[in-house]
């Protein structure tokens, strides 16, 4: 894949564009002057075409990553897909020379490391971002400088009932900050006798996860850390989908500069 003449539009193409994440990419990508929204990929979609979410245009919409690919010469693919078939598809773009900015959680180990090495290979970037609201990258990049000030840390998010994993990749992201700095993992007490299974919740790095799914929620992140006679609790809370987008545009916008696999946008913040 070329890249795109100095001063051109970037050329982005959205995979997983009829979900809640991609419809709000798709509207963003067009109205940002720098952008040119190429093409959409729906997998058990019909029809040839594909609405911006305000009804005044459409863009081509396309059943395979490889084939939207083939067909509309994207720079960036953008991905909002689910664990199944997101690595098949970021693969398929790496290998065809485009960047990738991906908001799926849930990849394997393999498949991050098969995607390093093909990007490398490519002369690519990807950037994997398990949130885009500056808030929430913020709050994983303090986790990261708080973590050894602290014995006890618990993490309670809160997400819409529609949402296919638990805990959340940015839940998973704060504890694995919070243990970057640290020799030890936390103090995670047990009870003695335990009334009901995983009555404390999920554990990564000794950090405790409580993860609740409901109608009226979006995205909510609690932090609570704790040590002798005090606790600090950070919180982040997201009312509506459209503050990812300016944290998916910067991605976008930098992820050409990339070569190989990133983890975090924090990463591409200065932070």
């Amino acid at each position: 894949m070329t890249s795109q003449p100095s001063g051109s539009p970037q050329r982005v193409l959205i995979h997983g564009v009829s979900g809640r994440m991609g419809r709000e990419t798709l509207a963003a990508v067009y109205g940002a002057p720098d952008m040119d929204a190429v093409g959409g990929v729906r997998l058990n979609g019909s029809g040839n075409t594909f609405s911006l979410p305000d009804g005044t245009a459409t863009v081509p919409l396309y059943a395979d990553a490889a084939a939207a690919i083939k067909e509309t010469s994207p720079q960036v693919m953008v991905d909002f897909s689910v664990a199944a078939i997101s690595p098949t598809a970021i693969k398929a773009a790496v290998s065809q020379g485009v960047h990738v900015v991906s908001g799926t959680t849930g990849l394997s180990d393999d498949d991050l490391q098969e995607i390093d090495k093909l990007a490398q290979e490519h002369n690519v970037g990807v950037l994997l971002a398990p949130n885009f609201a500056i808030g929430a990258v913020l709050l994983v990049h303090l986790a990261s400088t708080l973590g050894r000030f602290f014995d006890y840390a618990e993490i309670v998010e809160a997400h819409h009932e529609a949402k296919l994993d638990a805990p959340s990749g940015t839940s998973i992201a704060i504890a694995k900050a919070l243990a970057s700095g640290r020799t030890e993992p936390f103090n995670r007490p047990m009870p003695e006798k335990e009334l009901l299974p995983n009555s404390r919740g999920a554990e990564q790095d000794g950090v405790s996860l409580h993860a609740m799914r409901m109608q009226g929620r979006v995205a909510h992140q609690e932090l609570i850390l704790g040590t002798v006679g005090q606790t600090l609790t950070l919180r982040h809370d997201t009312t509506g989908r459209d503050c990812y987008m300016p944290g998916v545009l910067t991605a976008i916008r930098q992820v050409v500069q990339c070569k190989g696999l990133v983890v975090g946008l924090e990463k591409m913040l200065e932070l």
